[in-house]
């Protein structure tokens, strides 16, 4: 839980705050190599990452243990149904590696958001999002100029069809929206997706607790509101759990798409 606690220093219930989302440092505080529990929820999922896909590539065998299905299931997942649906098999395997880190490096750093003990989403901080996006902008550049050329700015920013003479009023709508708001709306859509859900989920917890043990413990029985409060908070940690794999699939797929709309000759 984060460290927002359901019992003011009145007797009155405080809620979680953003500022939980910027603890102290735990190690190294000072130094350049100052850690937060963000950083290190942050390199225990790449150690995790590291460790889940070592076990599940070793020792393979013709018949599958249950595991090693769950295992294949879930890259054939990402590489079929995310990557090579969208790129085709040619150039989905020159972008296979980045597009599979974003999946699954995305969904690692969300689901922490749900685990007891940590319950603090790194992607609910606006860095790594940016960063990540920062990377599938420059790769949607790269692919485009890989394969057009310079033709790529020119099908990026003069639209086919359109008259000559509302150009100069459309490209620059056109720069806008594809070079600017692109990299935008990945970064504040996994950003805000994984923040509001947290806090809707933490603010139900620590009601639960208000209601249960400074209410009810009164001889209040309006305490026994905490009974849907933590039925609430059950549903929302299972919606965060939902929106967890989904947004991770999101910024996977539309960086996939970006990729495709900048190689495709038609555009």
């Amino acid at each position: 839980m984060l460290s927002a606690n359901g019992n003011g220093s009145d007797g009155g219930f405080t809620g979680p705050s953003i500022d939980d989302f910027f603890p102290p440092a735990v190690l190294f505080a000072g130094t350049p190599f100052e850690m937060n529990r963000v950083m290190l929820i942050r390199v225990l999922v790449l150690v995790l990452l590291i460790l889940v896909f070592w076990l599940g590539t070793r020792n393979m065998k013709l018949r599958p243990s249950r595991i090693q299905t769950a295992f294949e299931y879930m890259v054939g997942f990402v590489r079929n149904g995310i990557i090579y649906d969208t790129l085709g098999e040619r150039i989905g395997k020159r972008y296979e590696p980045i597009l599979f880190t974003f999946f699954f490096l995305i969904l690692g750093m969300n689901l922490m958001g749900s685990i007891p003990g940590f319950q603090l989403a790194p992607t609910a901080l606006i860095g790594l999002p940016l960063v990540m996006a920062v990377v599938s902008w420059g790769m949607f550049i790269y692919a485009g100029m890989r394969e057009k050329g310079w033709r790529f700015w020119k099908d990026s920013l003069f639209v086919p069809g359109v008259p000559w003479f509302l150009y100069p009023l459309l490209a620059p709508l056109e720069f806008l929206s594809t070079f600017i708001v692109r990299p935008v709306t990945l970064t504040l859509r996994l950003t805000m997706n994984m923040l509001a859900g947290h806090m809707l989920a933490v603010l139900c917890f620590l009601a639960t607790q208000f209601f249960f043990f400074t209410v009810l413990a009164d001889g209040n029985l309006l305490g026994l509101l905490g009974i849907g409060s933590f039925a609430f908070a059950i549903v929302f940690t299972v919606l965060d759990l939902f929106v967890a794999v989904l947004q991770a699939y999101v910024f996977a797929i539309l960086s996939a798409i970006y990729i495709q709309l900048a190689v495709a000759e038609e555009h």
